[in-house]
């Protein structure tokens, strides 16, 4: 599977950067989330590989979804897309952004990849193994080593969202004695607290579940864990939801060193 994973995301990669160096409009949907022609071509591109390798599996991708084509999963294993995680750091040229690709299975993320194309770098989890790839120009992948989220150390290192930190994610840090904290785009944030660059990553404002099941994957693969406020890990194909749409995401905390601990 995750064959075909790499295979879609270093071609929707190269769509994404191909367009990033040329330039190009924004428009903005419905909750005034910027979308390009670079999300488009990045999801046709996905929804093409995934469809052709395995046919009937449900296909929840985020543009798909805002054009209203939303398969059923109800009971089912499926693959959410997010074909361009980070748009706003695509349009503001910064280099973040990412491809974003996760099989769920029984609600959970089994296998993920999240591809850096403008930075060279992508991350695959499934099984229990987690990889950091090099990618070169030529959108080839150079090398591979295995990543482990580290032990959990004395002093933590937080990561927070560049455009969603808010009051709550503050007080998590101040209760938790976390004084030190990085702001960083995309679902790259899950791959940093996977490959121990980080320890854990608390989000306070909404997210949908193609915006971090990728990542979930690489990160729970490496040894992490996701959980909600309750202390459960954090679950997929959320539908019927009376608070939220579809596939919304409560509150979550990332942590890299595979338990809970500190408050929410």
């Amino acid at each position: 599977m995750l064959a075909t994973f790499e295979q879609a995301a270093l071609e929707a990669g190269k769509a994404i950067l191909d367009i990033y160096r040329a330039g190009c409009d924004v428009t903005f949907k419905e909750d005034l989330s910027p979308v390009t022609i670079a999300d488009e071509q990045a999801e046709r591109i996905i929804i093409e590989h995934l469809s052709r390798a395995f046919p009937g599996v449900p296909i929840v991708a985020e543009e798909s979804v805002a054009a209203g084509n939303v398969p059923d999963v109800r009971g089912k294993s499926f693959f959410l897309v997010d074909p361009l995680d980070g748009t706003r750091e695509f349009v503001e040229k910064r280099d973040e952004f990412t491809v974003n690709i996760a099989y769920i299975e029984n609600g959970v993320p089994v296998a993920g990849i999240v591809y850096a194309p403008a930075i060279g770098l992508a991350f695959t989890g499934e099984d229990g193994k987690a990889q950091k790839l090099t990618v070169d120009e030529a959108f080839s992948v150079t090398g591979r080593s295995d990543i482990r989220a580290r032990p959990e150390p004395t002093d933590l290192l937080a990561l927070a969202s560049r455009h969603y930190n808010n009051a709550r994610t503050d007080r998590f840090l101040t209760d938790n004695a976390i004084t030190a904290c990085t702001s960083v785009g995309s679902s790259l944030k899950f791959c940093m607290v996977a490959e121990g660059r980080a320890d854990v990553y608390p989000r306070f404002s909404r997210t949908m579940e193609w915006d971090t099941a990728a990542g979930d994957a690489v990160l729970r693969a490496a040894g992490g864990v996701t959980v909600m406020a309750n202390g459960l890990p954090l679950v997929y194909g959320k539908t019927d939801q009376s608070e939220d749409s579809d596939f919304a995401n409560p509150d979550f905390i990332s942590w890299g060193c595979g338990k809970t601990r500190g408050r929410a």
